[in-house]
């Protein structure tokens, strides 16, 4: 099977509820018929709302959602873009291959804001590394940062394998981290150094330090959003070894 990931934009003329509202009704639905699997939808909405000062926007316009799911065979995608085409007025596709270092093992109920909040990063390889190099960095070293550091408690790494639509940003990498919900407004707690300034220093420094050796900050993108999961799943956790020993 193939993983397959879309950005999606809203029209500015259209409020983010309504666009919202019909992603999560009328879209969801359409694309678990066309065989989706494991379908997700992050949006934007009323409840990440405290956190956008976390914000990073250097895409313009900045993508107002995230559709991800799983086919058989990019090959068969044409039904789901369609619906995906009359769901949004601009999208970008991707195959992608998913590293889930953290794993969300909770399962909610069909159509269920997962907890928390899913801080979304659409990154592009700097120039100045080669991609094994880049590859590297990222999925060895900042993975160990981004678990010890954060009190993230999903981390899904989706490596951009190629582009399946025309115009697509040239996308390296996509990356999806929950967060609790208080981690909005306290920088503390964002970091797991509630009530210890030392140690929130100490996690910051070490995050921006690891994060300068592979992104260029000017050339990605943070968004916070709500994630939904349609169909009442949840990611497998078969991993014998923890990301803290690598």
């Amino acid at each position: 099977m193939e993983k397959l990931t879309y950005i999606l934009w809203r029209d500015a003329q259209e409020s983010e509820g309504g666009f919202n509202t019909r992603l999560l009704r009328e879209l969801s639905a359409e694309l678990l018929a066309l065989g989706a699997d494991r379908l997700s939808i992050n949006v934007v909405d009323e409840a990440v709302a405290p956190g956008a000062h976390l914000r990073q926007e250097n895409t313009k316009p900045t993508p107002s959602a995230l559709v991800s799911f799983w086919l058989n065979s990019a090959h068969v995608r044409a039904p789901l873009e369609a619906a995906l085409g009359l769901a949004a007025p601009r999208f970008a596709g991707y195959a992608v291959t998913e590293s889930t270092a953290l794993p969300n093992t909770a399962t909610v109920p069909d159509g269920t804001r997962t907890r928390g909040f899913a801080q979304i990063a659409l990154i592009t390889r700097p120039p100045r590394l080669t991609y094994e190099g880049w590859l590297e960095i990222w999925l060895r070293d900042q993975t160990k940062v981004a678990v010890e550091t954060q009190s993230t408690f999903h981390y899904a790494q989706n490596i951009v394998n190629r582009r399946l639509t025309y115009g697509a940003p040239g996308l390296d990498a996509i990356v999806a981290e929950g967060f609790p919900l208080g981690a909005l407004s306290d920088p503390q707690m964002f970091f797991a150094a509630e009530g210890d300034p030392a140690r929130y220093q100490a996690n910051l420094d070490r995050m921006m330090q690891n994060c300068r050796r592979f992104l260029d900050f000017d050339k990605i993108d943070v968004i916070l959003t709500s994630e939904y999961r349609f169909g009442g799943w949840a990611d497998l956790d078969r991993g014998k070894a923890g990301v803290r020993d690598l």
